[in-house]
């Protein structure tokens, strides 16, 4: 189970780090509520996989998993052209 709350983690992280965007410095109420959101429930989800996972490595795979998923996402997205 810690490795799906680890995935759930990891795609919140994408969300928020997305959302931070849309937030435009958090002076959009919505994106701001939205990113906002997924951060607590991201780190809820990664706490939740610490309570069988050895820090590092729980660490080490939501974030790698919100990295590339923010790039490549970001880069669809947010790339001009």
């Amino acid at each position: 189970m810690a490795w799906s709350y680890l995935l759930i983690a990891g795609l919140l992280e994408i969300g928020w780090a997305i959302g931070l965007k849309y937030s435009e410095g958090f002076t959009r109420l919505l994106p701001s509520a939205l990113t906002v959101s997924a951060m607590i429930a991201s780190f809820v989800f990664l706490g939740l996989a610490l309570r069988s996972q050895p820090l590092g490595t729980a660490y080490a795979v939501g974030t790698g998993i919100g990295t590339v998923g923010t790039v490549v996402i970001g880069l669809r997205l947010l790339s001009p052209g």
